[in-house]
């Protein structure tokens, strides 16, 4: 029987000690952790990813949640709206409010919000082509609330090089993608001290089909590229460099896993030094993760809470800021309420009943551990390296060599499961006859018409002319070189709909096709 992790990474029987001395919790480059007490201070955010159907919807589900003891709220888009059209175009027909919630103007973000002050939470958005526009309203809505925009705080994913290499709702080329990313950076530096400008993304890398160490060495490598391309902007990285923060995937291979957080952290810390950074605090990585929706099975989907369970655990230990559990049925369908309690659930057994907040970096100093660690930072760096050589992230996304490796990766995987080398209970091995018996979660198509009707009734009531004028000065903002958000935020002010700033962008930066 062969002894190897997902990353092909050779188990060896036992591990003697290393010879590296470890640093303390809360000093470079932060192997153990990011905080000296960490979750003894403060246990990690825990959210649960939600959004589906209408606003209304979806607000009725996030009041459930934080009924529920959820501690920051975390939006699911769908499709259309993640990729700049209005419900009302040919383009989002049977897609409104299947993978997430509909948001197609201000007054969506309104009623999505309803009743929830944006002062007192943490939000996270998953949002990247239109994400200037989604964080926009959400400045727009905590406006029209009162809050005090210096206390506002959340993130915004705004991460939109993995789209290119493995997930797919880009609109704009590369290059303008990345303009509009340091847009986003440089006017939350003055604007939102406290917003987390952008969520570097290794989960869809990882959905994609990549390895553990695949999947840190591109999210670095991406986020290389975010800090070149704000320092070629002339922004200080030691200011944005503290708003930004990291996305990652946690699968079942438990110890693999926990090094792989460890490493991130040690080789972010580098790599900003190296890129001129001074202040520790913008070394410091910091980072939300999922549990792996990839690695959830249809068949026998109880066993699914066990995998879930195995899959927080490995983020705790591994340091994670901010957690979010799936569901048990998610390869089903989107969440039920009681899947979304038994995951939110899962993460509260682990704060308050396991033991592992009780101290910092539990599983540091074990061999195993730290052996680990160190080959998955050796491997990561050897990817990097070769990006380096192409010439960094975009180059290489542009020549498919990112997009190659993940292909070949995921081919491999599916192929040890298929020869049974890779073990999948409940799938090549402990099968069943049974039949699943789950109530599941559907969204009615006949929502698009009612996002529709509620489009027309807005575009008769708004001042259509100041919209246009403002649509104006988007599009000469971007041709201008000009920062494009303090134009964007006040189009939406004015009831501008998603789809129609997407389109005035389109109009000046084209859009990609690959």
């Amino acid at each position: 029987m062969e002894h190897i992790t997902d990353s092909g990474i050779e188990i060896a029987r036992i591990y003697k000690s290393i010879a590296n001395e470890l640093e303390d919790a809360g000093q470079f480059p932060f192997t153990r952790g990011v905080h000296p007490n960490m979750y003894r201070d403060k246990v990690w955010t825990m959210r649960q990813y939600a959004g589906f159907s209408t606003a209304e919807e979806s607000n009725k589900r996030y009041h459930y949640l934080l009924r529920q003891g959820t501690t920051g709220l975390s939006v699911a888009f769908d499709l259309p709206t993640q990729i700049g059209y209005d419900s009302d175009h040919p383009f989002a027909e049977g897609e409104v409010g299947k993978v997430g919630v509909a948001i197609d103007s201000l007054e969506d973000m309104e009623i999505l919000f309803d009743g929830i002050r944006l002062e007192d939470i943490t939000t996270s958005m998953t949002i990247n082509a239109t994400a200037s526009t989604l964080l926009a309203m959400y400045i727009a809505l905590a406006k029209k609330q009162g809050a005090d925009l210096n206390k506002l705080s959340g993130t915004v994913q705004n991460d939109i090089l993995k789209e290119y290499a493995a997930r797919g709702t880009y609109i704009y080329p590369p290059k303008a993608s990345m303009r509009i990313i340091t847009d986003v950076f440089e006017y939350c530096s003055n604007e939102l001290p406290k917003w987390n400008t952008i969520s570097i993304s290794g989960y869809h890398i990882r959905e994609a089909g990549s390895t553990a160490v695949q999947e840190l060495a591109f999210t670095l490598a991406n986020g290389k590229a975010y800090v070149k391309a704000a320092q070629a902007k002339g922004l200080d990285i030691d200011v944005f460099g503290k708003r930004l923060s990291f996305f990652f995937n946690a699968h079942n291979n438990f110890f693999e896993e926990v090094a792989k957080f460890r490493a991130a952290r040690r080789m972010w810390a580098k790599m900003m030094k190296d890129m001129g950074s001074n202040d520790p605090k913008a070394q410091m990585l910091r980072f939300h993760t999922q549990t792996g929706g990839s690695t959830l099975t249809a068949r026998q989907p109880m066993n699914n809470i066990s995998r879930v369970t195995i899959q927080a655990l490995s983020a705790v230990l591994g340091g994670t800021q901010s957690l979010h559990t799936n569901g048990y049925d998610e390869a089903l369908s989107l969440p039920t309420e009681h899947a979304a309690q038994i995951a939110l659930r899962t993460q509260q057994i682990i704060a308050f009943e396991s033991g592992a907040t009780d101290t910092v970096d539990p599983l540091g100093g074990a061999y195993y551990i730290e052996n680990m660690t160190d080959e998955v930072e050796r491997l990561a760096w050897l990817y990097i390296e070769q990006i380096d050589l192409i010439g960094g992230s975009v180059a290489a996304i542009e020549q498919g060599f990112i997009q190659n490796e993940i292909a070949e990766a995921s081919y491999d995987f599916q192929k040890r499961v298929e020869e049974k080398r890779k073990i999948i209970v409940g799938i090549n091995k402990y099968e069943t006859d049974e039949e699943n018996v789950l109530p599941l979660f559907k969204v009615d198509d006949s929502i698009r018409q009612g996002q529709i009707d509620k489009l027309n009734n807005l575009k008769s009531r708004r001042d259509n002319s100041l919209v246009q004028l403002l649509l104006g000065k988007i599009k000469k903002a971007a041709s201008e070189e000009n920062n494009l958000m303090p134009h964007i935020v006040e189009a939406v002010e004015n009831y501008a709909t998603l789809g129609e700033i997407a389109d005035a962008l389109r109009s000046v930066f084209g859009e990609y096709a690959q």
